[in-house]
């Protein structure tokens, strides 16, 4: 594809239809994208069925052009962007659920326990599991809500308690949930809920962690360590429009599920190799182009060209170019 047809496409490419654009504004604010977003969400728990561990966590796709949910988050490598909920495998990092953060809803209200609900639904279809969550997940209420369709929860709660001795443990114990406060350094404290553990469990280690926060650091990194996947081979290019951000996102973690995928079926495949995922994507591509190119290296017979003369049309003007700017004698 010439590279000028490539921008040309990027510049007009739209995901809905040209009635619904005339109809005006709708109260969906993902409605531009919508129709693809959910046909392409409804493919990924098909595809892989997550271990014993799941992370949910949030992404942060960069973009700061004219967006109605655009949001800052300074602790973000972009800070301005799209905020995505993902849920994904703690071991694999494969992405089994994904939800666009639109804000406030259509009404403009403020969702009471919002985070319970968010992540019941993007839950929805799991059994016996654990779910490791951030802050803006965790509480009690959400677990025991996975209780009931039998899934247990390890979270974060809050941080930052002064006056604790470094390495100290304190639990608290409900016959349904543990609450755990641990100091890893002065003036820090990390507060964790876990519906999974039913005992004070230390560890041996000079830091005496407890079993709820080794669990919590171990199974945490899913949502991470797919960032880190996604950014070093992205298809991600600069643009002014979100649904765009949204559509090179769809696409990046396609390709990283493939990968998932392809590795779970071929085991053996460039056993003890590092670029196994650069050399997956390499032939990904020329097998999604080869049809392309082998159909325009040989159109249809009614549709070639006649083969172009090799001399010169009598319209053409073969003067010598002259230049714009001559040089004056020093």
């Amino acid at each position: 594809m010439p590279l000028k047809s490539f921008h040309t496409l990027s510049r007009m490419i739209r995901f809905d239809s040209r009635e619904f654009r005339r109809a005006g504004r709708v109260p969906d604010k993902l409605a531009p994208i919508r129709n693809v977003w959910e046909k392409w969400a409804e493919r990924l728990p098909c595809l892989y069925n997550p271990g014993p561990e799941v992370t949910v966590g949030e992404q942060l796709g960069p973009f700061r052009g004219c967006c109605p949910f655009r949001q800052y988050i300074p602790s973000k490598p972009g800070k301005y962007g799209i905020k995505i909920r993902t849920l994904c495998d703690a071991t694999s990092s494969y992405v089994w659920n994904m939800q666009v953060n639109t804000r406030k809803a259509a009404s403009g209200a403020l969702e009471k326990n919002g985070g319970v609900r968010i992540l019941l639904d993007m839950t929805e279809g799991l059994r016996w599991r654990n779910i490791t969550c951030d802050s803006s997940f965790t509480s009690y209420e959400l677990g025991q809500e996975l209780l009931k369709r039998k899934m247990t929860m390890v979270g974060e709660v809050r941080k930052n308690r002064k006056g604790r001795e470094v390495f100290s443990s304190k639990f608290a114990f409900i016959p349904s949930a543990t609450l755990v406060s641990y100091c890893p350094k002065r003036n820090r404290s990390a507060v964790l809920l876990s519906t999974l553990h039913k005992d004070a469990e230390v560890g041996d280690g000079e830091d005496r962690k407890p079993a709820v926060v080794m669990d919590y650091n171990r199974s945490k990194g899913g949502v991470v360590n797919l960032g880190k996947a996604t950014g070093i081979y992205s298809c991600k290019r600069v643009t002014a429009r979100w649904p765009l951000v949204i559509f090179y996102n769809i696409i990046d973690v396609s390709s990283h599920n493939a990968v998932i995928i392809w590795n779970k079926l071929n085991p053996t495949w460039m056993a003890g190799k590092r670029s196994k995922k650069r050399a997956f994507l390499d032939q990904l591509g020329r097998e999604l182009v080869t049809p392309q190119i082998q159909r325009r290296g040989h159109p249809h017979p009614a549709r070639r060209l006649r083969r172009p003369s090799r001399e010169p049309s009598r319209g053409w003007n073969l003067a010598p170019i002259r230049p714009r700017f001559r040089l004056q004698p020093l």
